[in-house]
């Protein structure tokens, strides 16, 4: 089968995509819950998407008609979405997916209910769904999504069948940016590469120059820890890098939700003073960025972490005699000079530091506590006491 119509975005994927296909085709390969699990930027959320416009569509996810037109700009009535902005996902939004699961669809085929981080639920969240997922309901489809098995509580994840995803190869990507979004193809499979095939970074990167830059101010510090004072620097240089990133990305959309919010009520936005209500109103949406951009916040972290991490893993392919292609080839020099401080225990012990960091940041360690822990642990060899 080949990926075509709503399926011609998830790329990479033809094993899950066939899978997928063929519950859609024969009701008998069908079942009431589904675990799309990928690594970042493997197209789980996007495969689910598509899963559900094809199972909306009269012919199977043709990607023209109604239905799939609907389904993918997310207005279908009987397709739900949750996609957290928080750290995790609450027992109150469970209750109200397992509530409306319990409805037969208005208009369509099935009613589909799309939670894109099932990783992010509570054990109290997936304890409200479980009744929904062990007692079904007729024409109620559940398509859940996460990085991986082990990141789905084990009550959640024994009631659904397990659609693995794959990282989509770099040239993949490269393709689909040039033909989708009309991306220069040499600009494409620089940034397919840079963001190891993660399809909405690799975007992000081929159209702003400034996430580039900020991109290459992290990769670079890897050569400047020196010393004890280098590294707080340069941990303070990573948090002020995902700071800008952060803002960058999110300071644009929070003026125009607030400026919504503040059509929709009826409120002047140029008066010095706002009525109760709309004070209250505005206090909830502010909390509710701040809630978003604190998870944000550490999202980008962690990505500038797999960025450093990505030219201490290309300096060992250096010493390995340069078996497979690099990642940051634009910076070969700063790969060669790292491959030649350190030897490839010392550069296994600084991916080990990263991957220290990236946990206890996903543990709730204060990320500049645990960036600061890193780089002291990834100082030059010469500079470090032994």
């Amino acid at each position: 089968m080949t990926s075509s119509g709503v399926w011609k975005d998830v790329i990479g994927q033809e094993q899950p995509v066939a899978t997928l296909q063929a519950a859609v085709a024969d009701p008998a390969r069908m079942t009431h819950a589904w675990l799309l699990t990928g690594p970042p930027g493997s197209g789980r959320s996007t495969a689910a998407r598509a899963f559900a416009a094809a199972l909306e569509c009269p012919r199977g996810g043709c990607g023209e008609c109604h239905e799939c037109r609907t389904v993918l700009d997310r207005s279908h009535a009987d397709v739900t979405v949750m996609a957290t902005e928080g750290l995790s996902i609450q027992v109150k939004d469970a209750r109200e997916l397992a509530g409306l699961a319990q409805r037969r669809p208005s208009i369509g085929r099935y009613r589909v209910i799309i939670i894109e981080d099932a990783d992010r639920l509570t054990e109290r969240a997936a304890d409200a769904l479980l009744k929904s997922l062990e007692e079904p309901v007729e024409r109620t489809v559940w398509l859940l999504c996460a990085p991986s098995l082990e990141d789905v509580i084990i009550t959640i994840r024994s009631r659904s069948r397990h659609v693995r995803l794959r990282t989509p190869p770099v040239e993949a990507v490269a393709k689909l940016l040039s033909e989708r979004d009309g991306i220069d193809p040499q600009v494409a499979t620089y940034a397919a590469r840079a963001a190891q095939s993660h399809v909405g970074l690799a975007r992000r990167l081929a159209t702003d120059e400034s996430a580039r830059e900020r991109r290459r101010k992290t990769l670079l510090l890897a050569g400047r820890i020196n010393n004890l004072g280098d590294a707080m620097t340069a941990a303070g240089d990573l948090a002020a890098i995902a700071g800008e990133e952060s803002s960058a990305s999110s300071a644009e959309r929070d003026a125009a939700e607030k400026e919504r919010l503040m059509a929709q009520l009826g409120a002047d936005p140029s008066a010095r003073t706002q009525p109760p209500h709309v004070r209250s109103q505005i206090s909830a949406l502010e909390k509710e960025q701040k809630t978003r951009a604190t998870r944000f916040g550490r999202d980008v972290i962690d990505r500038s972490l797999v960025d450093l991490l990505s030219i201490y893993r290309d300096a060992l392919v250096l010493q390995a005699g340069n078996t497979v292609p690099l990642i940051n080839a634009d910076l070969a020099d700063e790969v060669q000079r790292l491959a030649d401080g350190r030897t490839s225990e010392q550069l296994l012990v600084a991916m080990d530091m990263i991957a220290t960091a990236r946990e206890r940041i996903e543990a709730n360690v204060p990320p500049l506590l645990a960036l600061e822990a890193m780089t002291i642990g990834l100082r030059a060899p010469a500079s470090i006491p032994g």
